[in-house]
């Protein structure tokens, strides 16, 4: 059985105190880190200097969301800053195959993420050159965004087709997630769970994300 790997989002956290925060979700699988340039998305995060610092200061696998444009020359740059994956958007990206293959070369998994209007089909020729496929349940660019349940339908044809070919390609879903929505993203077929404000937002953190990854394991459909 696939293992259920939870990546809290410092989208959340408090940047005047993020090591602290990144210490309080140690038992997660990743830490995931949005970077949005004012453009693509219109909110402005962080850029290299700080995802680089990030990666030298946790023990946690950093999980770079590039909500940029231009990915194919910025992608690179973020994955030399210590990176463990580096997502790019379906729309931004001038040669996603070209790109991947690059950041693989690298050592870095590479990773492409589609948006509540876009659909999943268009990829499936080239899903073997991706390690993972990000499914955004929130329009990207902020968080706190209600979950939308409609993009479930995207996760179980994008699951049928990795099951289909025996491919070893992760699906992660990004928005929403919480302890009362795992269990229907994991059920859909994903195995990494981004979560933001239930995390950050929750008493313990730590605890917040081992019950996220418990009502995910149990009801996760490989």
């Amino acid at each position: 059985m696939s293992t259920i790997e939870i990546a809290p989002s410092i989208l959340s956290a408090d940047f005047c105190n993020l090591e602290r925060d990144l210490k309080a979700i140690s038992n997660a699988d990743l830490v995931h880190v949005d970077v949005m340039d004012h453009h693509f998305v219109p909110n402005l995060t962080l850029g290299e200097p700080i995802v680089k610092r990030i990666c030298e200061v946790t023990d946690l696998k950093v999980d770079v969301h590039l909500m940029i444009e231009d990915p194919d020359r910025w992608a690179p740059e973020f994955a030399k800053c210590g990176a463990y994956s580096v997502t790019f958007h379906m729309g931004a990206t001038h040669a996603p195959v070209r790109l991947a293959r690059q950041l693989r070369e690298m050592g870095v998994k590479a990773c492409f993420a589609v948006r509540p209007a876009e659909p999943v089909e268009p990829i499936f020729d080239i899903l073997d050159e991706f390690d993972m496929i990000l499914i955004m349940t929130v329009e990207p660019g902020f968080g706190g965004q209600k979950f939308l349940g409609n993009q479930m339908a995207k996760v179980r044809r994008l699951r049928d087709e990795i099951t289909r070919r025996g491919l070893d390609v992760k699906i992660q879903v990004d928005g929403g997630v919480s302890p009362s929505t795992a269990h229907i993203v994991a059920e859909a077929g994903a195995d990494v769970l981004v979560a933001g404000s239930a995390v950050y937002g929750a008493e313990s953190p730590a605890q917040a994300i081992d019950d996220i990854r418990d009502k995910a394991q149990v009801a996760f459909r490989a």
